[in-house]
């Protein structure tokens, strides 16, 4: 791996085109390196419409705050121009959205001018296939104030003697906090507000092809609708780590359950109809 190549661009890649190239594109060797390329996105103001529909659509207060999760999309068109890149050993379609880490250094509003990098890191052998973490960082005014790693597996051959990442921890038991009903079409909403354009999310039609026989909540949804339950004590300087399990066919119903009893706090998702089945842990701190 060379030298990073920094690339700055005037404005946030449309991520369809991304995703149609990645749908045609060939299959790529596990082997490979990844390509030392580094996206930049500088002065981005922040869209107060699209702030307020991502709010509302996740259930966050619609104000002037960034939610915690709100810069990860802000970023996910240069991770998804990094993960289509002809170069890049590992499929784009087909990758599954595993962990995800975030750390919120102080709290950002709209009125901050935003400098945005991504940059691929950690290619690794794991347990199912191969996994890579895409990093995303915010400076204002030259300094770091958010920075995410989201974990990437692209299935293969086993590799038994392999890590299978970080344990999460137990899922919280008892009564839920809350119980939410998800409608059929929220792959579609979400698709809107985030771009993230994937077929899984977008139909039974376009799911099934993909394995899936309904279409899946995306999963930075359902993290970041947690994260909007756990009110504002989760959302200032915090760090937030998730672990994505089972996805969560729509129409749905998913319990929310919740232990502040301990630090970090710990904080699931489950079937409201079969609670054996966990779609996500994370954990606050």
């Amino acid at each position: 791996m060379g030298e990073p190549t920094v690339e700055t661009l005037d404005s946030a890649p449309g991520l369809a085109p991304i995703f149609v190239r990645a749908a045609l594109s060939r299959t790529r060797r596990l082997d490979d390196a990844i390509p030392p390329r580094v996206l930049r996105l500088e002065g981005q103001r922040i869209d107060r419409d699209h702030l307020t529909a991502y709010q509302r659509l996740c259930g966050f207060t619609a104000d002037d705050r960034l939610p915690h999760t709100y810069p990860h999309v802000l970023g996910f068109g240069l991770q998804a121009t990094l993960l289509g890149d002809p170069a890049f050993p590992l499929p784009m379609v087909g990758l599954v959205h595993v962990e995800n880490e975030i750390t919120v250094h102080r709290a950002l509003t709209a009125d901050d001018l935003l400098e945005i990098t991504v940059h691929a890191d950690n290619l690794a052998p794991h347990a199912k296939g191969r996994t890579v973490q895409l990093v995303t960082e915010v400076d204002v005014d030259g300094a770091r104030v958010w920075e995410g790693r989201s974990t990437y597996l692209a299935r293969g051959k086993d590799e038994t003697d392999a890590p299978s990442g970080d344990r999460p921890p137990a899922m919280p038991s008892g009564f839920p906090a809350a119980q939410w009903s998800l409608a059929a079409d929220l792959g579609r909403e979400y698709a809107a507000v985030s771009g993230d354009v994937n077929p899984i999310h977008l139909s039974a039609l376009t799911a099934k092809p993909m394995g899936f026989p309904q279409a899946i909540a995306h999963g930075m949804w359902s993290y970041a609708r947690v994260m909007a339950a756990l009110g504002r004590h989760a959302s200032g300087p915090v760090t937030s780590h998730v672990w994505f399990r089972k996805p969560i066919l729509l129409p749905s119903r998913v319990d929310l359950v919740v232990d502040t009893t301990g630090i970090p706090n710990v904080a699931g998702l489950r079937s409201a109809r079969r609670p054996d089945v966990e779609h996500l842990v994370l954990t606050v701190s």
